[in-house]
């Protein structure tokens, strides 16, 4: 569990910085860790997302009868996980392109609970009811879909996979328009520290591409390992 102070420093940083500092420990291979283009930012304005998964699977698309639910237990493990909590919802809709997990209501009570975010790889509604409701609420979705048809929370606390990105119960997730990622938590009390380290060598090399002492031969200098 990182401090809030900690907490507060990765909000401070964008998503593709910090998977560059991530990249620097070599935890992991750097073709993994991060969610695919079919994963949107319904929100990009707000800022980076930062929290605690409370994972989940869902299916709405199934016809009737409706299948027993564990929406109740979802909201007890929402309230007593760590915080902030980001609420991670796997479709498992045979008709995964009409599948909606949430609207304004449903994000309005998992934010009461401790959650700042929500993410599915199915759809969502609401989208600005939820901006309105719901203030500083990030929400990532494979798409907008206008009805809840049946809807049904089967799981809780499984690992998922969410548009390429393995997220298991209390994996810490970082998030903003660029895409959604996941921290490695043996380096998560670091990553603000090496995301400034990128960030200046980033700055001086723009400035050289900027600058009129500019030459390919000084660009291939600093780009050395």
């Amino acid at each position: 569990m990182l401090s809030q102070d900690e907490l507060r420093a990765l909000a401070d940083i964008d998503s593709p910085t910090v998977s560059n500092a991530i990249e620097a420990f070599e935890v992991r291979d750097a073709t993994r860790g991060y969610a695919s283009m079919d994963l949107h930012c319904m929100y990009p304005d707000l800022g980076p997302m930062v929290g605690y998964a409370v994972t989940c699977t869902a299916d709405t698309t199934s016809p009737a009868p409706r299948r027993p639910t564990v929406e109740s237990e979802l909201f007890e493990v929402v309230q007593s996980s760590p915080k902030p909590a980001i609420v991670v919802i796997k479709d498992i809709s045979p008709h995964s392109a009409r599948s909606c997990h949430a609207g304004d209501v449903l994000c309005s009570i998992f934010q009461r609970l401790g959650a700042v975010g929500l993410v599915t790889d199915g759809g969502i509604r609401d989208v600005s009811a939820i901006r309105e409701r719901v203030p500083r609420f990030q929400v990532f979705a494979g798409g907008l879909v206008v009805s809840h048809g049946i809807p049904t929370f089967v799981e809780i606390g499984v690992t998922v996979s969410i548009c390429g990105l393995i997220v298991q119960p209390g994996d810490l997730l970082h998030g903003d328009e660029n895409g959604l990622l996941s921290i490695p938590p043996e380096i998560s009390a670091c990553v603000a520290e090496q995301a400034r380290v990128v960030s200046d060598r980033e700055r001086e090399l723009l400035d050289l591409v900027r600058s009129d002492a500019f030459s390919l031969e000084e660009l291939k200098s600093r780009l050395q390992p």
